[in-house]
């Protein structure tokens, strides 16, 4: 087997090969491989991390015209390095009264609830951890345990400020997932499964983005309150709460909460681009030519998603440093009372056009899928219009004396 065609399978048979010749039984052999590919893909994730610290610092520092890191190394890509250094030797405190097992679990399982989202996360169509049929679900259990962390960090603080901003936050993630859920739907009825995986492979002639713009939208800002970030970091108003749920947290222990902070956004703009622009594929058909062929490559492949994920991850970056933080009041109104309502209408627009233009050539389904869309989008314009304009003739009337 060729090693370009498929280097995951390639390594486990020469692992194998190789275990097995030191007379290591295959049963202790396929578990040492798991744990060196789950070890390889945690050191990955990690890697990326580190360098996602400073693609962070330097965008921040384009937004808001400044220099960024410039100092420790060429360009200052070693800076993030030092920013570790600093954590991992700073002082270790832990506040009086609170509750320590509790509250040195909650980082590292802030950390973790996003590492779980990459055994599902195919980069290539051969580097993958594992392709669940039901992966969706999977996403949606995973991102739960980030929850759980915020609320235990929170919690175990014994700091009423930490926890005001972890209630806050959960009361924003709790919100902005049933958007979420609802969205994650229509992948799987364009789709016709769950498997995240499938999702991509389906879009090889056609990216669901197209399909359902909508969909892809409000899976965005979905994806950016999941994350608590700018519009929607209330866990982290400084000017309110001194800097939420991880107040008292101290050296690596805040370290793990940023970390995860920013690879979850890397994360969600891989998921947007395996749901709604083709993932690793989605080249329109392209691959299946002569001339092409060298898409099909895993290394290209992967290449393609990890740029898909970074122009995902600056899209989220772009929309934190350009939009002010909104009230949580609003925030949690433009989610029930619009948001919702919105991904519940483009649900059920998808799966009934999903039925009926089936059986139409492959333009007229593209066509229909997209105007429907737009139609859509057009309406919801002109409702909130008329509520504007409402609203303004209200609070020009004279109060009504009692």
């Amino acid at each position: 087997m060729n090693f370009w065609n498929n280097p995951i399978i390639f390594i486990g048979n020469w692992l194998t090969g190789l275990l097995t010749g030191w007379h290591l039984s295959a049963a202790l052999a396929t578990i040492f491989i798991y744990v060196v590919g789950i070890t390889v893909l945690i050191v990955f994730a990690m890697t990326l991390d580190i360098g996602l610290v400073w693609v962070e610092r330097k965008v921040v520092a384009r937004f808001q015209d400044r220099l960024g890191p410039n100092r420790i190394g060429p360009f200052g890509l070693i800076q993030p390095v030092a920013d570790i250094i600093k954590m991992v030797i700073k002082e270790d405190i832990t506040p009086i009264g609170a509750d320590k097992i509790i509250y040195n679990i909650a980082p590292v399982l802030a950390a973790t609830s996003v590492i779980l989202l990459w055994a599902i996360l195919p980069i290539a169509s051969t580097i993958y951890g594992v392709d669940l049929n039901v992966g969706l679900l999977y996403i949606v259990a995973a991102g739960a345990l980030g929850t759980l962390a915020i609320i235990m960090a929170g919690w175990s603080s014994n700091n009423k400020y930490a926890l005001l901003g972890a209630f806050r936050m959960v009361a924003n993630m709790i919100s902005y997932e049933i958007p979420m859920v609802v969205i994650l739907l229509i992948p799987t009825i364009l789709a016709n499964t769950m498997s995240v995986k499938g999702i991509t492979e389906a879009q090889s002639g056609m990216w669901f983005a197209f399909l359902s713009p909508l969909a892809a939208v409000i899976f965005l800002i979905s994806a950016i309150a999941e994350l608590g970030r700018s519009p929607f970091d209330l866990n982290e108003a400084e000017s309110e709460i001194v800097a939420g749920f991880h107040i008292e947290y101290t050296g690596m222990k805040f370290g793990w909460f940023y970390a995860g902070e920013l690879l979850h956004a890397f994360t969600f703009g891989g998921f947007m681009a395996i749901f709604f622009f083709g993932g690793y594929g989605g080249f329109f058909g392209l691959e299946k030519l002569a001339a092409f062929s060298w898409l099909n490559i895993p290394f290209v492949q992967a290449l393609v998603f990890i740029a898909k994920a970074m122009f995902g991850y600056w899209v989220i970056m772009w929309i934190k440093y350009s939009v002010p933080r909104i009230r949580i009041d609003h925030m949690l109104a433009f989610n029930w009372k619009f948001l919702v309502p919105l991904s519940l209408v483009v649900l059920v627009n998808t799966a009934i056009l999903n039925k009926v233009l089936s059986g139409l050539p492959g333009w007229a389904y593209v066509l229909g899928m997209f105007g429907s869309n737009i139609l859509i989008g057009l309406v919801t314009v002109e409702i909130l219009r008329a509520y504007g304009r409402n609203q303004r003739k209200a609070q020009h009337e004279p109060a009504t004396p009692a």
